[in-house]
């Protein structure tokens, strides 16, 4: 077989790969929800019902969801800006990611327990953990600043995947202490590829653990479009590990609060672990490092920008006379006060220790460690040299 021939094969085998790809790809977000897809409230704010994921809302109630997701936006906002001024060293958004996050975090009862990733800030706002203490990591001067045992949230987790291990070992010393209560892993569509959440979804299922599997599906694992990453609705993996799973409309506040209540009673007594997939979609960058103009279609954020989980209630609130002018005119006051508190915050914090990196990774001195801290030092002298000059 000749070179040119065995290239033609491998072209043509890849063409053949693309078009499965393509017939496998995920649903368009224009499209109308699938019927796999737990639903409560259109894009449009209407009401729909579903015959499993029954849920009776006040007026109060909504105008508290709305409220919580509002001011969970500003305050990521404000803490995007304050990135691009250098208060910060990184930041990663949820925008777009709001009813996710309300939705399941108001589901939960004081006394179960969370596990996040490093974007569950709207989780935090639940849990009670005041959003300036989630600051300090990003900015370098902490490793979490609050008390996981206070609000039951743990620290946040940047390794991506091992947090669902953490919430597993955790769930499995719940059931043997006979606890009443439900143990919450959240972890993105990206993380589902790793090895530590196939690991815990195993260790989950044989110890029949009380843990939750809340996955953010917001369809990129940073440049990695969700298509890549599975080959089927990351929802239905569960089943694979003998417990079940369920796909929720990520951007409808009520269904996800629906679903989340129904999955952590479903822990709580005693009938073992639980995948929750929560539709989304990243709406900014995955991070203030990442520019996701390069690799995400701009039809596809448009399109996914009329599904905004903040508009849809704001729908339903208006067609519902739930709430009026003065009601969204004080909400704005407070996340305009939301928003001063937190560059205040940020102004009384200290400057980063530039040599704090090099403590602590060993109990004694280490010879590569010395010779990178003292090149370090060298490197940062350097800079006050320029400023003398």
């Amino acid at each position: 077989m000749t070179v040119e021939s065995t290239a033609a094969r491998g072209k043509s085998r890849r063409a053949a790969a693309q078009k499965s790809t393509a017939r496998k790809r995920q649903p368009r977000p224009d499209q109308p929800a699938r019927p796999d897809m737990v639903q409560l409230l259109t894009p449009e704010g209407e009401r729909v019902e579903h015959p499993d994921y029954a849920l009776e809302t006040t007026p109060e109630q909504l105008r508290g969801l709305y409220r919580d997701m509002v001011l969970t936006r500003r305050f990521d906002a404000e803490a995007t800006a304050l990135q691009r001024q250098g208060e910060l060293g990184l930041w990663p958004s949820l925008l777009g990611q709001e009813a996710a996050q309300i939705g399941s975090g108001r589901a939960l009862a004081d006394t179960d327990y969370v596990f996040p990733t490093y974007r569950e800030h709207g989780v935090a706002w639940c849990r009670g953990v005041d959003p300036t203490l989630l600051l300090g990591m990003f900015r370098g001067v902490n490793h979490g600043g609050w008390d996981p045992n206070s609000n039951n949230f743990h620290l946040y987790t940047i390794v991506i995947g091992s947090q669902a291990l953490h919430a597993t070992g955790y769930a499995m010393g719940v059931a043997k202490d006979g606890a009443d209560m439900a143990v919450l892993a959240y972890f993105g569509d990206g993380a589902s590829s790793q090895g530590d959440v196939a690991e815990a979804f195993t260790f989950a299922a044989v110890y029949n653990a009380p843990v939750v599997f809340f996955c953010q599906n917001n369809q990129w694992a940073i440049s990695e479009p969700t298509e890549r990453q599975t080959r089927v609705p990351l929802y239905q993996r569960a089943a694979g590990y003998g417990f079940p799973g369920v796909r929720v409309d990520g951007n409808d506040v009520l269904a996800v609060l629906a679903v989340t209540r129904a999955a952590a009673e479903h822990a709580r007594t005693g009938q073992g672990p639980i995948l929750v997939e929560a539709f989304t979609y990243r709406m900014g960058a995955h991070t203030t490092s990442d520019d996701p103009t390069r690799y995400r279609p701009k039809e596809e954020l448009e399109a996914w920008e009329g599904k905004d989980p903040i508009l849809r209630l704001r729908r339903l609130l208006e067609r519902e006379n739930a709430a009026d002018e003065a009601f969204f005119g004080e909400l704005e006051e407070e996340s305009d006060a939301l928003a001063r508190r937190v560059r205040e915050a940020i102004r009384t914090m200290p400057d980063p220790d530039g040599m704090a990196v090099f403590e602590h990774s060993y109990a004694d001195g280490h010879a590569l460690v010395d010779e990178e801290r003292a090149q370090y030092a060298t490197y940062l002298a350097s800079f006050a040299d320029h400023e003398e000059n």
